[in-house]
């Protein structure tokens, strides 16, 4: 049997993979956590799923394990502050919410205000994978702001935009 790739290996590979930049976000008895998350899909149409990947030690898994909700707010290049903050790279002794506006759309899931597009859901099943949590999301709700702005992209260590 051929030995396991390292893990160095395979974060070099994924770095030339352009994501979108997401916040999820999870609320559990007057707790909510966030976290920028560039693992996160659409799964189908019918019944309307989506998925997230959040390693096991985060806050932001702990909060949506418990609590079986989460939102997606996917974010425009405006918001590349935030994106920053929710990812623990500036600000870290700053909660993450703070002066930041949210709403809800059903689940009582925070959604983070001027983003492209946000998804209200309900875990309906997870799967752990090493140290990872993966969440399978029947969405709630759907919404967009009609926003002019351009999608926030990650690529290679990097925030980017669209030209």
């Amino acid at each position: 049997m051929k030995k396991r790739i390292k893990s160095e290996e395979l974060k070099q590979a994924m770095r030339a993979w352009i994501t979108g930049v997401a916040i999820v976000t999870g609320t559990h008895q007057g707790r909510t956590h966030g976290m920028t998350a560039n693992s996160f899909n659409f799964l189908a149409l019918s019944p309307p799923t989506v998925l997230i990947a959040l390693r096991q030690h985060t806050r932001t898994r702990h909060v949506v394990k418990e609590g079986g909700v989460f939102g997606v707010s996917i974010l425009n290049t405006n918001q590349a502050a935030i994106a920053k903050r929710f990812a623990g790279q500036i600000e870290n002794d700053r909660p993450r919410f703070d002066g930041v506006e949210t709403f809800s759309l059903v689940s009582g899931a925070p959604l983070i205000k001027n983003s492209l597009a946000f998804l209200d859901c309900r875990v309906v099943e997870s799967m752990e994978i090493g140290e990872t949590t993966v969440f399978f999301g029947e969405v709630l709700a759907a919404q967009t702001n009609g926003s002019i702005h351009k999608p926030l992209l990650y690529l290679n260590r990097e925030w980017r935009k669209l030209s």
